[in-house]
């Protein structure tokens, strides 16, 4: 030996460290759709249900499908992902019309898709929608 001594941790620096580990790894996991799943737009029509559900004026989240559907008190629909553009976690609050994403607090209009407040920057994806035999339909825009 050259009189050197191996350097020792306590267990309690080791649990700490840990504990540290493990919470970094939490937080981590609260920014992906959940084990094994991966949050995405619609990538084909899908169909939403009754379009009357959707009130005039107002919003409604459409969270297993990862979309939102607005309507004008004139009757026109329109719709978005709710992938957040900041880091793709699936945005799960809706208030009034506006989108907040759990992840990271950014916050969209659900109206017009636009950024209301950081850290996303990019507008949520638009997507195509209809409204078919009294349901609506929304799907990738073409």
């Amino acid at each position: 030996m050259s009189g050197t001594t191996p350097s020792r941790i306590s267990r309690r620096t080791a649990l700490r460290g840990a504990a540290v580990a493990g919470t970094a790894g939490l937080g981590l996991t609260a920014c992906s759709a959940g084990p094994g799943e991966v949050a995405a737009a619609p990538t084909a029509p899908v169909d939403l249900g009754a379009a009357d559900e959707v009130p005039g004026g107002g919003a409604k989240l459409f969270r297993d499908e990862h979309v939102v559907v607005s309507r004008t008190q004139g009757g026109q629909y329109k719709a978005f992902s709710t992938i957040c553009t900041h880091a793709g976690c699936p945005i799960a609050m809706l208030k009034g019309t506006e989108l907040t994403c759990n992840c990271h607090g950014s916050k969209f209009d659900a109206v017009t898709g636009k950024v209301l407040h950081a850290p996303a920057t990019v507008p949520l994806e638009e997507l195509s929608v209809k409204v078919e035999g009294g349901k609506i339909v929304a799907g990738p825009k073409k």
